[in-house]
């Protein structure tokens, strides 16, 4: 009995814990997001430690069943840099150098994004460019009248009436014969009321840009957005010197043969290497900068290119009835962003063979480049391996569950 009473009084006094129901533990946060990439592990962020050699396999086997003859990727979450590497040689030959990630390349409409887009956001932020005005407004040369509703934000979203392409360059060369050349044509359905994607729309979105700043394209983000990035090897018309470490592209015997170091695009060519739609090349180490940079909202190390509010805000998809957002693209059906990106994500690609992914909802990126057209345009292998790849990145996320596209949108 005494000692009943004891360890009561005990237990009242607190001295002896009182027994508790088990409480499963709490589940882990992710990491704080780094504001400068950081190499790491990827079970450091949530990833399966077995993610290196599935995409080796994925990749290595790629390049061995003709996917292309250079591969590149990285992949990257809360500003951890998971994956970086190259497979394969620069160009499907004997004595061309192996690919690594400081290998350039020709990214094609990925310049749409990288260089057009983001210019375009940062001189809305500065509140030199209104998406509202008409393009007329900026370029009295655009003056064909069934042109005159065309608005700058219906050239981001495609859907300003433009045809898809043409062959201009077998005619025109440079800036001013292409807008004269634009202008000239016809409509291909009134502006708004249909999406046709057109390298046309991003041609004159860079001349509507270089009017507003008095800069070539190049130059201008060169200087405000890949030099204060330390995107050192990233530019449009790389200089012979580099041509070793650059994918090659087509076999084109009009062009004189195998194009390297050179667009592949004939437009951007035609133009002189530098316009709105394609001409930039650039490596899978300085995209994963350019990636990170749009996940944390605008901001990589100490410089800040963009608001939060206005990647947000141009990355969303603008209308029920295309993926399209500003410039950017959304997951829709048989994307190159697979299965299971967020419906946040957003995303490009390029005829060339390039694409990239980011996911905010996951912190997560995703970038593969390949040079698919050398040597010929008709090799179509590439768009299952971008989608295999980015499922294969995302099915190795173990911290969260995995999200058919489909089911999302229901």
């Amino acid at each position: 009995m005494l000692i009943r009473i004891v360890l009561l009084v005990a237990l009242l006094a607190g001295c002896v814990p009182a027994r508790r129901a088990a409480v499963p533990p709490p589940e882990p946060s992710p990491p704080p997001v780094a504001m400068t990439l950081i190499r790491a592990a990827p079970e450091e962020v949530g990833m399966s430690p077995r993610l290196d050699e599935r995409l080796d396999s994925l990749l290595s086997a790629a390049v061995a069943e003709g996917v292309a003859p250079a591969v590149a990727a990285a992949v990257g979450r809360y500003g951890r840099l998971v994956y970086l590497k190259g497979f394969g040689t620069t160009h499907g030959a004997p004595g061309y150098r192996p690919v690594d990630p400081e290998t350039m390349f020709d990214l094609a409409s990925l310049t749409k994004v990288v260089a057009t887009t983001t210019a375009a956001m940062m001189l809305e932020d500065e509140g030199r460019l209104d998406l509202n005005r008409t393009v007329a407004s900026y370029l009295p040369e655009f003056s064909d009248p069934a042109k005159a509703s065309i608005t700058v934000e219906q050239l981001l979203t495609h859907s300003g009436g433009l045809e898809a392409f043409a062959r201009l360059f077998e005619t025109y060369r440079g800036r001013a014969e292409y807008l004269q050349a634009i202008n000239s044509r016809p409509l291909q359905y009134p502006p708004g009321t249909g999406t046709v994607y057109s390298d046309w729309d991003m041609i004159l979105l860079q001349l509507v840009i270089e009017r507003i700043t008095g800069q070539p394209l190049d130059r201008l983000v060169t200087e405000r957005i890949f030099q204060p990035l330390g995107m050192s090897r990233t530019m449009f018309t790389p200089p012979p010197s580099l041509a070793e470490n650059i994918a090659a592209t087509e076999v084109d015997e009009s062009r004189g043969g195998l194009i390297h170091g050179v667009v592949h695009d004939p437009n951007a060519w035609a133009m002189g290497g530098v316009a709105g739609h394609a001409g930039l090349f650039s490596t899978a180490s300085d995209l994963a900068i350019f990636a990170q940079m749009m996940l944390n909202g605008g901001w990589y190390d100490e410089v800040r290119l963009l608001r939060p509010e206005t990647i947000a805000r141009w990355t969303a998809r603008q209308s029920p009835y295309s993926s399209r957002a500003l410039g950017w693209d959304t997951p829709s059906g048989e994307s190159s962003s697979g299965r299971y990106f967020s419906a946040r994500a957003f995303g490009h690609t390029g005829f060339t063979g390039t694409s990239m992914w980011m996911d905010p909802e996951r912190g997560l990126f995703v970038i593969l480049l390949t040079n698919r057209v050398d040597p010929t345009a008709e090799n179509q292998k590439h768009v299952p391996l971008r989608r295999s790849f980015a499922d294969a990145v995302q099915r190795a996320v173990i911290d969260a569950p995995l999200i058919d596209w489909e089911v999302q949108r229901e």
